[in-house]
């Protein structure tokens, strides 16, 4: 089976590539099944270097594969981290990757293209301000008539099965950022328990930074089982990856 990829549509130059794996195509077996892209969820190293070559036959070079935390940290050409959960370049052909299963990745372009950047933002990141941190990095590698960023929305864990507690929103409204209505819906059955909207959470924090222009957030990994990997619905399984560069 040939890898399938998710083609993001967003406003941003033609020289700026990207596209998200999902899990078909690959040579993992169950619950990895089957282009399994994460070395550190117990599968089978040879099938994810496998998984891997695969993948990188369709890009310039090999990705920076991040060790992703959690965190707020953001790696930069100058200072080459990877244990990070975000990461800018302005370097052509240097490939960003990020490794989902749930948590939010967002791509990030300037309008020239020149700078582009990717992140990893679970409930903890995105409250902490890891595309605040993002759009900042990416910023000091621009000019400053060409620092107007777009970004898009990667599949992440949809509106209607992220069910958080009631530490996750206090986490949110000591941000001071203003989101849209109804970020937070209540369980009646469950009480102390919400619905969270991830997608309408990161475009509270992107507009708080300037980034006005953001598309995408229309995925659900957990319901579309078929194309993504997702913890919150399986527990152990694999990570897909978020890729941009500019050609």
């Amino acid at each position: 089976m040939a890898l399938e990829f998710l083609r993001p549509q967003w406003p941003c130059p033609e020289h700026v590539q990207s596209l998200v794996t999902t899990r078909l195509g690959g040579v993992s077996e169950s619950p990895y099944s089957s282009l399994n892209l994460g070395d550190h969820v117990g599968d089978l190293l040879d099938h994810v270097k496998a998984n891997r070559g695969l993948l990188k036959e369709h890009l310039p070079t090999e990705p920076i594969w991040l060790k992703q935390v959690h965190g707020t940290i953001v790696s930069t050409p100058k200072d080459r981290v990877l244990v990070a959960d975000a990461i800018v370049t302005n370097i052509p052909n240097e490939v960003l990757a990020i490794m989902t299963a749930d948590c939010l990745p967002v791509l990030f372009s300037n309008n020239a293209g020149s700078v582009i950047g990717a992140a990893h933002a679970g409930w903890r990141g995105l409250s902490a301000g890891v595309l605040e941190n993002t759009v900042k990095e990416m910023k000091k590698l621009t000019k400053d008539d060409d620092d107007n960023i777009v970004a898009w929305l990667g599949p992440a864990i949809g509106p209607n099965a992220f069910e958080v507690g009631q530490d996750v929103v206090d986490a949110f409204q000591a941000t001071g950022i203003l989101y849209s209505k109804d970020v937070f819906k209540a369980i009646a059955s469950k009480p102390g328990k919400y619905l969270a909207d991830l997608y309408e959470l990161a475009r509270g924090h992107l507009k708080s930074v300037g980034v006005d222009e953001v598309n995408g957030g229309n995925h659900c990994t957990v319901t579309q089982a078929d194309q993504f990997f997702s913890y919150r619905r399986d527990g152990v399984t694999g990570r897909f990856t978020n890729l941009i560069w500019i050609s």
